[in-house]
């Protein structure tokens, strides 16, 4: 999600917020006036598939195609095509109608999701689990602002992720307005069509074509926001909606400088807690837990701010692929013992024991501090091995277009100055997040986007799921959600991590129980996850 990590960063002198020209999309569902029945669309033409050609047929598989208007202002123009896939309910005399899901990024592809095993088999054998990837994302007519990997390479290979000098802020600048110079060029016309509004007026499409009355749906992520958006523009089609690793959805739709700083903070708290924790279990349960591990930490990314480390293997730890690896790890709580070995090795590369000091077991950790030399991709990629340009753009292409920016792409770096103070470890990876905005060629502030209201009563309540120390989407922004939709109750999960279904024995309970049978959770409950972040040795 985000850069995958930030993945994807108030400052006062930031900048009065961007004054866009967009107008608030009517609250009403588009192809339905009041009163009157819903229109028809045509259904989904299923074919028999297998999730995965290199392994054999496991059968209850069908994906197809289903065309939606590029444009709804013009709805019989021409059409983008959203692919789908299902995995049949394996009861099908029990089948109570489909699990529509998206997984996040923007940008995150969710065609395998039909493949998931986040939900227990109740809930597989009632539903069809259906998987898509949104508009402009991997095999729905991906966005693509480059014609080859080559030519992408030579303007994202001069960015960096954490630019600290003068010279790597101006080349990082400059690189992403080349960007948006091959965006404008090669893009085409689905650039101006990637807002949050347009995946969710496809959404409710497909919902109909697939013959649901309502909508069932689990958003994650960047999902909450399309499943937010869903619940305010289709209030009665809401039959069940889970939303977890929630955005603040009135912060982000409004202002996307102040949505990043408070990022950046998520990210903070998760890692010191993840710290805390560490210390708290000690070493060996924690191999970073010897000693002060938060001074550890910071004295290691000072110390990378201006010398990078390098491991007994030759590799580089720098600056940029620290943060980003830490950032990524905190998404997933299976991740964080490895992330205390790799910490550990790369302060041991830091400050070296004398060679008749260093314990065989203490060499062969450092392997361990190559995962902190590689750097997380800018954002979630997918696409066929054979693609000229391996990636697509619709993480920059919807964020551009739902958040809006200030034009003048100099703030992001004043604004990294002040954010790094509060914010010390991801404050400036996060101001670096969106430059691309400032210059983006169909930008928020000239996009059709839904930006509220978001108190539409819906006809079932919406779950909302939060982690209490989810790094990607902070807590509060969960209880934010909660409090600005119109109907919904909030589940909290005690976890360093970004979402929780199919993390928690006791939230899945709830969560079968919700789309089973609309039974809605009750309100102030705090779970538990399954696993351990340090089990005892």
């Amino acid at each position: 999600m985000s850069r995958i990590s930030t993945v994807a960063g108030a400052v006062a002198v930031a900048l009065a917020l961007v004054t866009g020209t967009a107008v608030a999309a009517s609250a009403a569902p588009i192809d339905q006036a009041p009163g009157t029945a819903e229109a028809k669309v045509d259904p989904v033409d299923w074919k028999p598939c297998n999730p995965d050609p290199t392994k054999p047929d496991p059968g209850g598989y069908d994906c197809a195609v289903y065309p939606v208007p590029l444009d709804y202002d013009n709805p019989d123009g021409e059409k983008v095509g959203i692919a789908m896939m299902r995995h049949r309910a394996s009861d099908p005399s029990k089948r109570i109608g489909s699990l529509f899901m998206n997984p996040g990024g923007p940008g995150g592809s969710g065609y395998l999701w039909a493949t998931t095993t986040r939900f227990g088999d109740e809930v597989r054998s009632k539903f069809d689990l259906v998987g898509f990837d949104p508009r402009g994302v991997a095999r729905s007519n991906p966005l693509k602002c480059f014609k080859t990997q080559e030519d992408a390479d030579a303007v994202n290979n001069r960015m960096v992720g954490v630019p600290v000098t003068k010279a790597e802020i101006a080349d990082t600048l400059d690189a992403d307005q080349d960007y948006t110079d091959a965006c404008s060029k090669n893009a085409g016309p689905l650039i101006e069509h990637m807002s949050t509004i347009n995946v969710v007026r496809d959404l409710d499409r497909m919902r109909r074509a697939v013959g649901d009355s309502q909508l069932t749906f689990a958003g994650f992520s960047y999902g909450t926001l399309i499943g937010a958006t869903y619940a305010n523009m289709y209030p009665n089609k809401v039959r069940a909606i889970i939303v977890d690793g929630n955005v603040d959805p009135n912060l982000r739709l409004h202002n996307g400088l102040e949505y990043d700083r408070q990022r950046a903070g998520g990210f903070e708290l998760a890692l010191d807690e993840f710290l805390k924790r560490c210390q708290t279990a000690g070493a060996p349960r924690c191999a970073f837990g010897e000693g002060d591990t938060r001074a550890k930490f910071d004295e290691l990314r000072d110390h990378l701010r201006t010398s990078p480390v390098t491991l007994p293997s030759g590799k580089k730890v720098t600056l940029s692929s620290f943060t980003s690896e830490v950032a990524s790890a905190l998404y997933s709580q299976a991740k964080l013992a490895p992330l205390a070995k790799s910490l550990q090795a790369s302060y041991q590369a830091m400050n070296p024991a004398p060679a008749a000091l260093v314990a065989p077991k203490a060499a062969a950790a450092d392997a361990d501090a190559d995962l902190l030399s590689v750097e997380v991709p800018r954002a979630l990629r997918e696409a066929p091995a054979d693609s000229e340009y391996a990636g697509d753009d619709s993480y920059m292409g919807v964020n551009c277009q739902d958040k809006p920016y200030p034009s003048n792409d100099k703030v992001f770096a004043n604004v990294a100055k002040t954010w790094e103070q509060e914010a010390p470890t991801f404050g400036r990876y996060q101001a670096f997040d969106a430059p691309a905005c400032a210059s983006w060629p169909a930008p928020a502030r000239d996009a059709e986007r839904f930006k509220g209201p978001w108190n539409k009563k819906t006809s079932n309540t919406v779950m909302v799921i939060g982690n209490l120390y989810d790094p990607a989407t902070q807590y509060k922004f969960a209880q934010r959600m909660q409090q600005e939709l119109g109907n919904a109750v909030l589940v909290s999960v005690d976890s360093i991590e970004h979402c929780a279904v199919g993390r928690s024995k006791p939230l899945n309970a709830l969560v079968t129980r919700y789309l089973v049978d609309g039974t809605a959770p009750q309100p102030g409950q705090l779970l538990k996850p399954d696993l351990e972040i340090f089990p005892a040795v």
